[in-house]
């Protein structure tokens, strides 16, 4: 069984799936959740702080507040590893830096790597960045986006 963890831009696109419109598909996603199939980290909470602009999203990750963790120390050390490769550092970017804003990026590839869990990202490989999908490969992480989550969990709404 797949564990997946989550990055912020695809936790947004859960926004486009009303409640009310695609009951089932909450109903399966509550489902990954209570078995511990799917979560994020803590840093994806602060990144969604102030991204989310449906009512239904807010009151969901509110409601599975839990599935944001804080890093364990493996996932700490394997963040380290990843910024001694000086071009990964990218990831980050200066403008993040300088605003203080939350940056996941690091933190979900970690934990998926200690984890050995499946990142769900909405970023696309892009030759020579330092973007989710690259650092995955690079890691031998397995790596999705949310479509790609549904079809291995056969979810057809």
């Amino acid at each position: 069984m797949t564990v997946y963890i989550l990055d912020s831009s695809s936790i947004l696109v859960l926004q486009n799936y009303f409640p009310k419109t695609f009951p089932s598909f909450w109903e399966a996603l509550d489902d990954l959740v209570d078995r511990d199939r799917v979560f994020s980290v803590r840093e994806c909470y602060r990144e969604l702080d102030a991204r989310i602009n449906q009512p239904h999203l807010t009151e969901w990750v509110e409601r599975v507040k839990v599935i944001f963790r804080v890093p364990i120390a493996a996932e700490t050390r394997f963040v380290a590893e990843i910024f001694t490769n000086p071009h990964f550092r990218q990831i980050i970017r200066q403008k993040q830096i300088l605003a203080g804003d939350p940056v996941a990026d690091p933190f979900v590839i970690s934990a998926a790597k200690c984890h050995s869990a499946c990142v769900v990202s909405e970023e696309s490989m892009k030759p020579n960045a330092a973007r989710i999908p690259n650092l995955c490969a690079h890691y031998n992480i397995d790596c999705t986006n949310i479509e790609g989550m549904f079809d291995r969990e056969s979810w057809r709404f």
